[in-house]
């Protein structure tokens, strides 16, 4: 049938044009994954050198009431959450994934008679918030894809405002890791308040920030491994190590200093990993649309076959019949 041909070839026709869109986005989100690997990479020094920096000067201090981030409430009446995700879609199930689980957690907290606001860094998850009627404290939006440290500056003063004016008693932030472009992991961490266990967590956060096909536990062994040699220290000398370190003008108003810049490090990272995380979604999304795009003109290529080789078989019994009533 004329018509059928027609409207399989305008499918096929439209699909092909999708294809080389989504052929497209992905070749953008592999050059846009590259530089967001490289900027982790650069990071990584950085955070380390100032997260153990973070962790001796809280060591040498103890106990300080006068950095109230670094003080742990009594008892825990609201929890912040913050859901860091993208601005766009087409990202398979990047976005959903950090608003699934930061909504399960809220669950949680509110099922333990506890309050709970939610804090977005991306358009998707502050109106995947605002559509479940979880309209989220504060958004932060327009920065995904290349986060600066200035967009993290603003997220953490937020938060570190929320939590010393007691807004919040907790605050935890939700994030897609990076390990591969096929392979994304929601990570979950406590932001504040900083504590030594925290400052652990995130080391071997940071450690998974770029997988390279070892196991977690190895690579924190070569990483525990590489920041000894690099502070010239064994296991066995923690402590001799910590003894020649000497603060000027004392601990605290080292901490003082420290702990805020640290606060503003880790939602860095954890933007740039989203951002790696994100262009890998995307990328692996793209990828599998336009092998999907392919099978779908094969199989509308042949259904145009097919519905062509009616017609041709139709004119010819036409043609027969005709000539043999004029017979």
């Amino acid at each position: 049938m004329p018509a059928s041909q027609r409207d399989v070839r305008n499918r096929i026709s439209a699909v092909k044009n999708i294809q080389k869109i989504t052929r497209a986005m992905e070749m953008v989100a592999a050059a846009r994954l590259r530089r967001a690997e490289q900027r982790i990479e650069a990071l990584r020094p950085y955070v380390g050198a100032i997260r153990r920096m973070t962790r001796d000067a809280a060591e040498a201090t103890g106990y300080v009431p006068s950095v109230p981030i670094l003080s742990e409430r009594e008892t825990v009446s609201t929890a912040g959450l913050l859901l860091v995700a993208g601005d766009r879609g087409l990202a398979g199930a990047f976005n959903s994934n950090v608003v699934r689980a930061g909504i399960a957690v809220g669950r949680e907290y509110e099922a333990r008679g506890l309050s709970v606001l939610y804090f977005a860094s991306g358009r998707r998850p502050s109106s995947s918030l605002t559509f479940r009627g979880l309209e989220p404290r504060e958004s932060f939006i327009g920065f995904s894809d290349r986060p600066a440290f200035a967009d993290a500056r603003r997220i953490a003063e937020r938060l570190m405002v929320a939590y010393v004016d007691r807004e919040v008693d907790r605050v935890e932030v939700f994030y897609n890791g990076y390990i591969s472009p096929m392979s994304q992991v929601v990570r979950r961490e406590t932001l504040l308040p900083l504590s030594e266990a925290t400052l652990l967590q995130d080391e071997q956060a940071s450690g998974r920030a770029l997988g390279d096909g070892q196991a977690d536990g190895e690579r924190g062994e070569v990483r525990q491994a590489e920041e000894q040699r690099a502070d010239g220290q064994t296991q066995a000398e923690p402590a001799a190590r910590r003894i020649y370190i000497e603060y000027e003008p004392d601990p605290e108003a080292v901490l003082k200093r420290l702990v805020p810049d640290y606060v503003k490090l880790s939602i860095f990272r954890a933007l740039l990993e989203s951002t790696a995380s994100e262009h890998g979604a995307r990328m692996t999304a793209m990828r599998n649309a336009s092998q999907n795009a392919g099978e779908l003109i094969k199989d509308l290529t042949l259904e145009m076959n097919r519905a062509r080789q009616a017609e041709i078989t139709q004119e010819i019994m036409e043609v027969v019949a005709g000539a043999e009533g004029l017979g």
